[in-house]
């Protein structure tokens, strides 16, 4: 009996895990070879800073990707524990609280995932905290697709955070939990991407500059203390920690992308492609 339990959860942390990494190898994969392998010398142009980052860089990110999602599929199968014994709100049935209900939790998630991601990493910002887990995904100051999961392991508690947060709090389904989880991780790698995907005007459309771009988390790894937004540009903009020139930055990368030209003294020979 003891050994079918062992045998059991292993075979449960090995679905989190593969369930984890495969999304993560991915979504991360796909865009860093389309970006960074395949058509790169082509789309160079969208580059927001034009140097290639080093492997020794992206083989780092790697590696602290795969040692963050040991530590989510740890908190992710606790919780998964959780909900077997009652004690979190999931539900079975869409039909329990309707198909209504199951967009507005996933719209909800998100909203709270936003939330939470801003305020603690402001947290994370604070001197002793910084050098103990938050530098570590700061040594991407030129990030890759890869560097949307590479958290010290401190950090990634923090991180994985939001999953029980959502769980003992509001009621969800798993299937909407699983879109919520898409979507964090799809917008993740394009805040590290490297590339602006964009449009003209999007950060000063009345609408669209609510919403976060690649510049924006970019000038974060790059210049630190600003931007500090995940999904949404609305903690920032109320609490004003936008960096002065987000806004210009963004739009000269577009520029540049729409002329086709690198800035003076860019080389491109060192473009792969």
């Amino acid at each position: 009996m003891a050994a079918d339990s062992l045998g059991y959860k292993a075979g449960e942390i090995a679905k989190v895990l593969f369930n984890l990494s495969s999304r993560y190898f991915l979504f991360a994969g796909l865009f860093y070879l389309f970006f960074y392998v395949w058509k790169n010398r082509k789309y160079w142009y969208a580059k927001i800073q034009e140097r290639y980052p080093e492997n020794k860089h992206i083989l780092r990110e790697i590696l602290y990707s795969m040692l963050t999602m040991l530590v989510f599929g740890i908190i992710i199968i606790l919780v998964i524990k959780a909900g077997k014994n009652g004690l979190t709100k999931v539900y079975d049935h869409i039909d329990q609280y309707g198909y209504a209900y199951f967009i507005f939790s996933i719209l909800l998630m998100i909203f709270m995932h936003d939330t939470y991601f801003y305020w603690t990493h402001r947290v994370l910002h604070w001197k002793p905290l910084f050098k103990i887990a938050h530098k570590t995904h700061h040594l991407s100051t030129n990030p890759t697709p890869f560097a949307a999961y590479a958290f010290h392991p401190v950090e990634a508690v923090v991180e994985v955070g939001i999953i029980p947060l959502i769980a003992f709090t509001i009621p969800f389904h798993m299937a909407a939990l699983g879109i919520f989880s898409g979507y964090a991780i799809l917008l993740n790698v394009i805040g590290h991407l490297g590339f602006e995907l964009f449009p003209k005007g999007f950060t000063t459309n009345r609408l669209f500059k609510w919403h976060n771009t690649s510049t924006h988390h970019n000038m974060h790894h790059r210049l630190v203390k600003c931007n500090y937004g995940l999904y949404f540009n609305i903690w920032d903009r109320l609490m004003k920690t936008n960096h002065p020139e987000y806004e210009n930055s963004f739009d000269n990368v577009v520029e540049k992308r729409r002329q086709g030209k690198l800035s003076p003294g860019t080389q491109l020979r060192k473009v792969r492609g």
